[in-house]
């Protein structure tokens, strides 16, 4: 699947995701607040506040839901532009609330947060960053202006100046830190999500393709018998229609289309494999289907088997799951598009474990990657380097993550590295001085059920469409 397939969801895009209905519960939610917190404050504590101008900015939001209700339906999803005039509205509001019960001598100053943390969450870095500022400019005017709160006795309701700067610092150290933190929580969040729609994209993939080599398979075996017949009812009438010149090239046209057809179904029976007798195959066969795409991209790959300590000679028969295949695929991509001339794939085994090593003679891994290798990278751009270097690479972005994925789900562990220390001068590096992965499996996780000779394996399961 590639990057932009995907889609590689955008700010903007994802905006698109949030409801109007949402927006609006949350405000009625704001609404009661408010109005909750301005009862309180003028009839239980006897504050003096400007009921009228409170009481406009509340309505002011109880009419904005209003009008959203009736002009627009239930399921109408925002836009960015939509979005953010909402944000900022609510945002404005508060600020303006704020400024008429006491601006930062107000406990509740500190629900200035919530707009910000909003917009940080599903808005465009520019929408957050406006939010932000807008927020920060009207928490420092808050500072020097606002009505303050006073008692039914005429008191200042006020909080010590080194309080109100302390207030003052706090929301704005917050604004920052909250947004920062939100945004990148939502957009890691959010790459995990497209990098796993991606994975079971790709594996869905794999399977159709596999269901339908399948679909190939059995035709081409139920097809042959008649073609057979077609083939040699075909030829006998050819040879009888020797005093007939015409009827007998009819009769050699049908034999030749026979034979075509045959042909056809055998070349397209390639792809099948999905029937009980290809439900396993020898761990060097699955290796070379995985690795025969990139067998001829200009790099050599070589495979090389073989037991390891206390392994039995014969090369195990493993489970050929797509998974397994693709995720395969997915990894000697990657090796091939990195090296300079050549990737080598070692297999090998023993009682516990089957083990699978790509290694290429590239660059290898950058150092301060290697601990995060199979996260959902995402990489809009390549550097001009990297183009020059590789001109024809066109990346997947997220095949490391997918083939980690899809193997981990047949319980493989991966493990990467580097086959050469990266400051080692060029006369000590070896040849395989570039990337390594490793892929482990313990041997029951991997290798097929051993079946005594002569037992029948069963009649094959309909595939299903």
């Amino acid at each position: 699947m590639a990057q932009e397939d995907l889609g590689l969801i955008g700010d903007e895009q994802r905006s698109n995701w949030i409801r109007l209905r949402t927006m609006i519960l949350l405000r009625w939610f704001a609404v009661i607040g408010q109005l909750t917190a301005i009862t309180i404050a003028q009839r239980l504590y006897n504050l003096q506040l400007e009921l009228g101008l409170c009481y406009l900015a509340v309505g002011v939001s109880v009419v904005g839901n209003l009008v959203a209700i009736s002009v627009f339906p239930e399921n109408k999803r925002l836009s960015e532009t939509e979005n953010f005039m909402m944000v900022m509205f609510d945002l404005l509001q508060l600020c303006f609330l704020l400024f008429l019960t006491g601006g930062l001598h107000n406990p509740f100053s500190l629900l200035v947060l919530a707009p910000v943390t909003v917009s940080a969450a599903v808005l465009s870095l520019r929408s957050t960053f406006l939010l932000g500022f807008t927020a920060f400019v009207l928490v420092s005017g808050m500072v020097y202006y606002h009505l303050p709160l006073r008692t039914d006795q005429g008191f200042i309701l006020r909080i010590p100046d080194i309080f109100v700067y302390g207030q003052w610092v706090a929301i704005t150290i917050a604004l920052i830190f909250i947004s920062v933190y939100s945004r990148r929580i939502t957009r890691e969040m959010n790459s995990m999500s497209d990098a796993l729609a991606a994975t079971q994209m790709a594996l869905a993939r794999a399977q159709k393709l596999n269901d339908l080599g399948g679909v190939v398979a059995a035709a081409a075996h139920e097809l042959g018998t008649p073609l057979a017949t077609i083939k040699l009812t075909s030829s006998e009438l050819a040879e009888e229609l020797d005093d007939h010149p015409e009827l007998r090239e009819d009769a050699l046209l049908i034999r030749e289309q026979a034979d075509r057809c045959r042909d056809i179904l055998r070349s397209m029976g390639r792809a099948g494999k999905d029937d009980l007798h290809m439900r396993q195959a020898p761990l060097v066969e699955v290796i070379r289907e995985a690795a025969e795409p990139h067998q001829d991209r200009g790099k050599e790959v070589l495979i090389e088997d073989g037991p390891g300590p206390g392994g039995e000679y014969t090369q195990p028969q493993i489970l050929r799951r797509p998974e397994v295949i693709h995720g395969l695929r997915n990894l000697v991509q990657n090796a091939v598009d990195f090296a300079r001339t050549r990737v080598w794939i070692e297999a090998m085994w023993t009682d516990d474990v089957v083990s699978i090593r790509i290694i290429d003679d590239g660059r290898g891994f950058p150092q301060h990657l290697i601990g995060r290798i199979g996260d959902p990278f995402m990489r809009r751009r390549r550097s001009e380097s990297d183009k020059r270097a590789r001109p024809e690479y066109e990346g997947m972005g997220l095949g490391l993550f997918i083939a980690k994925t899809l193997l981990e789900r047949t319980g493989a562990e991966l493990s990467f590295a580097n086959g050469t220390d990266p400051y080692t001068t060029a006369t000590d590096q070896t040849e395989r001085r570039g990337a390594i992965v490793e892929v482990a499996w313990p041997r029951s996780k991997i290798v097929a059920e051993p079946t005594k000779p002569g037992t029948p394996l069963g009649e094959n399961r309909q595939i299903e469409t």
